[in-house]
């Protein structure tokens, strides 16, 4: 049977990962061996290069470390108004769709995370959801070709962006995916996203979980001193900072219901692991315990089924 596999987003290293000077992804792949993972997804800024030789390079670490590379954490604006930006955000994405061709060369699965991009002052709806349907469209066109699969994120805001994302209403993120038909595409579900979004994750999941290829396992827990309706005070004025990440299983989702379901629709992709809050040793022991529960869960809800 067809089960998941655990992979890992260095969230809490970000801002090490990108300056690439204390920190390196090549020195997390080889700290992250133990951690009870499969993979490790990247984001574009993480690498130093997209040369082939540098990407082989890379992925000779990861088989080391007994580690795939299987998901790339990208994140295009399509929205962006300014001229030529569309056209920079499809041929970012194709450079992703490559460096994945790349890297996964040979492998079972390879993925890239679209978004649609920043909620920018002005955009008019209509014509924004229009942008980001054109530029998924060109992508899938270059990644299909490429055996790349291109799943999108119902998501709140990259790092590195301004603004919230524009689909991070559940209404906006299912009007663009309803408009997309092609085998290479699929949804990144991340149920803590929804938790932002002031939205009910399982309910979301519902209502898209045919259309689930790949999994980011975060889970958002309440900061000390923080409640329910102060988070929702602050909803929509940009990240509460009442929810903190932690330890997937131990926040406000209900994984229990959220991988109960992935596996009575067949959902079988990667499971990122996103933990954020954590640095150093601390940080490595939270994923090793996200990984635990999710190798149990996997356990109990796909290889134990009759």
């Amino acid at each position: 049977m067809n089960v998941p596999r655990i992979g890992a987003f260095p969230k809490g290293y970000f801002d090490q990962l990108v300056a690439r000077e204390s920190l390196t992804i090549e020195d997390w792949i080889r700290a992250s061996s133990g951690l009870g993972i499969e993979g490790v997804e990247l984001y574009p800024k993480f690498l130093a290069s997209s040369d082939v030789d540098y990407l082989r390079g890379l992925r000779r670490v990861a088989d080391d470390a007994g580690l795939e590379l299987p998901m790339m954490c990208s994140s295009p604006d399509f929205v962006d108004p300014r001229p030529g930006a569309w056209e920079r955000a499809v041929h970012h994405m194709r450079e992703c769709v490559d460096v994945m061709t790349e890297l996964g060369r040979g492998r079972d699965w390879r993925s890239v995370r679209v978004l649609s991009g920043q909620r920018w002052p002005g955009v008019q709806h209509g014509p924004a959801v229009d942008r980001v349907v054109a530029g998924i469209d060109e992508v899938l066109r270059h990644a299909g070709e490429r055996a790349v699969h291109v799943v999108m994120e119902n998501h709140y805001k990259d790092g590195l962006w301004t603004y919230p994302e524009f689909a991070q209403r559940s209404a906006v993120f299912e009007e663009i995916i309803a408009r997309i038909d092609s085998p290479w595409f699929g949804v990144n579900f991340d149920p803590s996203n929804a938790v932002v979004a002031g939205e009910d994750p399982v309910e979301l999941l519902d209502r898209i979980v045919d259309r689930v290829v790949t999994m980011h396992a975060s889970d958002r827990s309440l900061a000390p001193g923080y409640s329910v309706p102060d988070i929702e005070a602050h909803r929509g004025l940009g990240y509460p900072t009442g929810l903190v990440h932690g330890v997937t299983g131990q926040g406000l989702n209900d994984y229990p219901a959220i991988l109960q379901r992935l596996c009575a629709h067949g959902f079988h992709g990667w499971i990122s692991i996103e933990d954020g809050e954590r640095q150093g040793a601390n940080g490595m022991a939270d994923i090793a315990a996200s990984a635990a529960f999710l190798a149990k869960a996997v356990k109990t809800y796909w290889t134990a089924r009759p």
